[in-house]
């Protein structure tokens, strides 16, 4: 296994070229967040906008428009349950990233059905938080796409079958290569499995350990792919970002926020940005 090193971001991040427009940067949709949940899909989106993403869509629950557009003016929104205005946002996109704060009733399959029966094999497609427990409840068709699951231990056990005290790198492997897909598993000192490598994150702290942080990375994720070539690279650079900017919030404060991850993004990328 790799240890991931600070060196991804000079690797990845990039300065941005006078002829840049908003295109330049990728069309990213975002999907999820119930009328429970919407906070979720609010972070997720807020992520994806503060990590540099051209156009910004969100797909959610028509209860959460007035806190969206209160939240993140810039980025567009669309009910979820407008299949034909979804399926057509989803097949236009760059990226596509499902699961924040979606739920797990009849509701929340019928969306995700929705979004991934529409995915191509040209874009990034990040899968997390409850569309990977539906997908591993309901047996769904794997979607075109290059494939990133985010999901956290449990996630992982039931996508997988895999227990989680029988989680080891090389059982994880197997399933990875049988997914073909990369493999975001989040926990103390996440790790990631692409097609090619397998990575440790070595940096984190205890002041994550808050609701919306990963909601927040997917996010991210999908930020960082929809702009940057090297989606691989790209992947790595979200996850390593993720926990480094929460070690320095951390440094004066007990917990960190999902959303001062977010805030502190422009700044941060600048930093490393070549």
């Amino acid at each position: 296994m790799l240890t991931l090193s600070e060196d991804i971001l000079t690797k990845t991040i990039r300065t941005r070229p006078d002829n840049s427009y908003k295109g330049t940067y990728g069309r990213i949709v975002l999907v999820g967040g119930n009328a429970n949940f919407g906070g979720a899909i609010i972070m997720a989106s807020t992520a994806a906008v503060y990590a540099g993403a051209g156009l910004v869509t969100t797909g959610t629950d028509t209860s959460n428009l007035s806190s969206l557009h209160a939240n993140l003016p810039e980025t567009m929104f669309v009910n979820y349950y407008d299949k034909v205005k979804l399926s057509q946002l989803v097949s236009d996109a760059t990226t596509v990233v499902v699961g924040p704060g979606l739920g797990e009733d009849f509701h929340s399959e019928e969306v995700l059905a929705t979004v991934l029966a529409n995915t191509n094999a040209d874009q990034t497609v990040i899968i997390d938080g409850s569309a990977i427990t539906l997908l591993a409840a309901h047996k769904i068709d794997t979607p075109a796409g290059n494939l990133i699951y985010t999901p956290h231990e449990m996630e992982w056990q039931r996508l997988s079958g895999i227990k989680i005290g029988e989680q080891t790198v090389e059982a994880n492997q197997v399933v990875q290569k049988q997914f073909n897909a990369t493999i975001v598993l989040k926990k103390h000192h996440s790790e990631i499995y692409t097609k090619t490598d397998t990575y440790q994150l070595p940096i984190g702290t205890p002041a994550q350990a808050t609701g919306g942080m990963g909601d927040t990375l997917a996010g991210m994720i999908g930020g960082f792919t929809a702009q940057f070539e090297n989606k691989q690279n790209a992947v790595l650079a979200a996850v390593y970002t993720h926990s480094a900017i929460a070690e320095e919030l951390a440094q004066s404060q007990y917990v960190v926020l999902p959303h001062q991850i977010s805030q502190a993004l422009p700044s941060f990328m600048k930093r490393y940005a070549n």
